[in-house]
């Protein structure tokens, strides 16, 4: 018999906000995130916009802990796990008895202090890189990182999908404490905004375009989306078996009942093979839930404003749903905070942890021309009320990963 998984807490450094309930405020206000980038210069790019965290001190989170050796990505997950710690009762000295582990997901991690230490290699010799950015220079840094400062001592991993990254390591965590391999985990993903991610999106031509008719920012799900906007932030869940946590008097949150994954070959190309895919994740976890789509009170969708993307997948949670998705309430997050990557996934899961306690569920930012192809109750632009018991989140890759997760409210 497998444990039962719950969450206890939850830390979340964002551009909407650094605690679960501003998150929560900020899109139910429907305050956009997305604007002018300021880190870097955006001259000559087809997109300006990103969902950058303007003002980021790690220090307001950490301290007078030296700070050097970390980077931006790094300071936003040490950030984030001293928030979730610190929400889910765990002290110092409990770390110095109990184990806690860290999953961390993240498509690009440290990517900008990988660039740097390459061209300053390639342009002034290997004898001038920065030995300090060395050690920042590998995917799985920021996890090594965060368990140092916080004293984590027990599993360790990074997991690098896509931008499913971070739902992923929410599934591999819960897996790890199923099985009874560890009582507590923090779970969840990040990743940072910089020239290099940014550079290489617009390239690619996914970045949204401003035009007449569109607007100057994504909107999932809209007739007029052109793209995504980029955006950055960290999101951490403490993660115990449900035994372990009665038994230190924790206060459960929510349950994860069920995960699924799916993989498209295709990358995209295929759209049939997109959908399959989708929908293929979402029955493994409600499977894995015991869970039937009826019984799924609302869907956070992965949507972000690409025109394939979005499409893809409403037809594969229709698919996945058996077509009981007409009356299906449904947000998208996104709108707000921008394709924040590895973080993305834990934050819709923070998102609706809110939902279950407050009875909201955040409206589409700016969504009022809905696509033919989306047979959802689409939550937009306005909030809608809603008793919420079980949740479905979608995270969905244009790398061809899919990810669902079931999240269920302890009563």
């Amino acid at each position: 018999m497998r444990n039962r998984v719950v969450i206890t807490g939850a830390g979340v450094v964002s551009s909407l906000g650094d605690s679960a309930t501003s998150l929560q405020l900020s899109l139910c206000s429907g305050r956009r995130a997305v604007r002018p980038v300021e880190l870097f210069s955006t001259a000559g790019l087809g997109c300006p916009l990103g969902g950058e965290i303007h003002s980021f001190d790690a220090q307001k989170y950490l301290g007078r802990r030296n700070l050097r050796p970390l980077d931006r990505t790094s300071r936003l997950v040490t950030s984030a796990a001293q928030l979730a710690l610190n929400n889910s009762g765990w002290s110092e000295s409990m770390r110095n008895d109990e184990e806690v582990g860290l999953v961390l997901g993240t498509m690009f991690c440290s990517v900008h202090t990988i660039s740097e230490f390459d061209r300053r290699a390639l342009e002034a010799g290997p004898a001038y890189a920065s030995p300090m950015d060395f050690s920042n220079t590998v995917i799985n840094a920021a996890a090594g990182q965060t368990a140092i400062l916080h004293n984590l001592r027990g599993i360790n991993s990074t997991i690098s999908t896509g931008t499913t990254s971070g739902l992923q390591a929410i599934a591999y965590a819960t897996d790890v404490i199923r099985s009874g391999r560890a009582r507590a985990i923090l779970a969840g993903g990040a990743d940072e905004l910089c020239f290099e991610s940014f550079y290489g999106f617009d390239r690619a031509g996914l970045l949204c375009r401003s035009d007449q008719r569109a607007g100057d920012f994504p909107i999932p799900f809209d007739k007029r989306r052109n793209g995504f906007a980029l955006g950055e932030g960290a999101a951490l869940l403490m993660l115990e078996s449900a035994k372990f946590a009665r038994e230190r008097g924790a206060r459960p949150l929510a349950e994860i009942t069920g995960h699924g994954f799916g993989y498209d070959c295709s990358q995209g190309e295929d759209e049939e093979s997109a959908v399959e895919a989708i929908g293929l994740s979402i029955r493994r976890a409600l499977n894995d839930a015991f869970t039937e789509p009826h019984e799924i009170d609302c869907l956070s969708a992965s949507a972000n404003g690409s025109p394939a993307g979005d499409r893809h997948e409403a037809r594969g949670s229709v698919t996945g749903l058996n077509g009981q998705t007409r009356k299906l309430p449904v947000t998208a997050i996104k709108s707000m905070l921008g394709e924040t990557l590895g973080a993305s996934g834990p934050m819709q899961v923070i998102a609706l942890l809110e939902t279950m306690r407050d009875g909201v569920l955040p409206g589409i930012k700016c969504l009022e021309e809905v696509d033919d192809d989306v047979a959802f109750d689409l939550i937009g632009p306005e909030n809608r009320e809603i008793d919420l018991e079980t949740a479905l989140i979608n995270s969905v890759s244009f790398d061809g990963h899919c990810c669902s997760l079931v999240l269920a409210r302890c009563n």
